[in-house]
């Protein structure tokens, strides 16, 4: 993938499965990539925020972890902007 910024929806999703999709993503990701937008969503979607800080926090591709624009969202930051 050779987008700058990647959407993925993870509602439906179990916590596993969840992780799996988001490391394929991840792995997948090019160099030019910035950003990876999570859309797990607040209600159920919560066990997956947890998921996605405790998972993915130390990964070397992943600077930081920020949340998005709802609660329902977190992005991982793979490259600054600026």
């Amino acid at each position: 993938m050779n987008e700058l910024f990647i959407t993925v929806d993870l509602h439906g999703l179990r916590c596993d499965e969840a992780e799996k999709k988001i490391e394929k993503v991840l792995a997948e990701a090019g160099d030019g990539t910035y950003q990876i937008r999570l859309i797990h969503g607040y209600n159920r979607g919560t066990n997956i925020k947890s998921m996605i800080y405790d998972s993915f926090k130390y990964d070397k591709k992943v600077k930081r972890i920020v949340p998005g624009d709802n609660q329902g969202i977190t992005i991982l930051v793979l490259k600054e902007l600026f």
